[in-house]
């Protein structure tokens, strides 16, 4: 009988484990930025370069932490995947200055990169 009740303990002290812990973890949602190069005619730009990067704020200008680069698809969209910058519990990820260029063609923006979110914003060069 004795051992009964060990084993009743046991059991149920690890199915209480395994559902506080199994509650207790949420799954982190991916953090897209998606910037939308177009032309003056609104038209999609497949090819252009477009780099997301930050600027210190502080009067002694730091190192910038996040600078990324990439072209963009036949679609004209620059994909950029913040997953491994944004943590679990961080409040916001980032503001980022955009910048894109196609051969003499230029465009700039913001882009404000919320969490566990597919941000989007459209560039045009000229």
């Amino acid at each position: 009988m004795n051992s009964l009740v060990k084993k009743l303990a046991f059991f149920s002290l690890l199915g209480f484990t395994a559902v506080a812990v199994s509650s207790g973890c949420r799954v982190k949602g991916d953090t897209i930025a998606i910037i939308n190069v177009k032309d003056i005619a609104s038209q999609p730009v497949s090819g252009a370069q477009v780099v997301l990067y930050g600027k210190s704020t502080i009067n002694q200008p730091a190192n910038v932490v996040l600078y990324d680069t990439t072209e963009t698809n036949s679609s004209g969209e620059a994909v950029f995947n913040f997953n491994d910058v944004y943590q679990l519990g961080q409040a916001g990820v980032a503001i980022l200055n955009i910048k894109a260029t196609y051969g003499t063609a230029v465009g700039e923006g913001i882009i404000k990169v919320e969490e566990e979110k597919t941000n989007e914003e459209t560039v045009f060069v000229q």
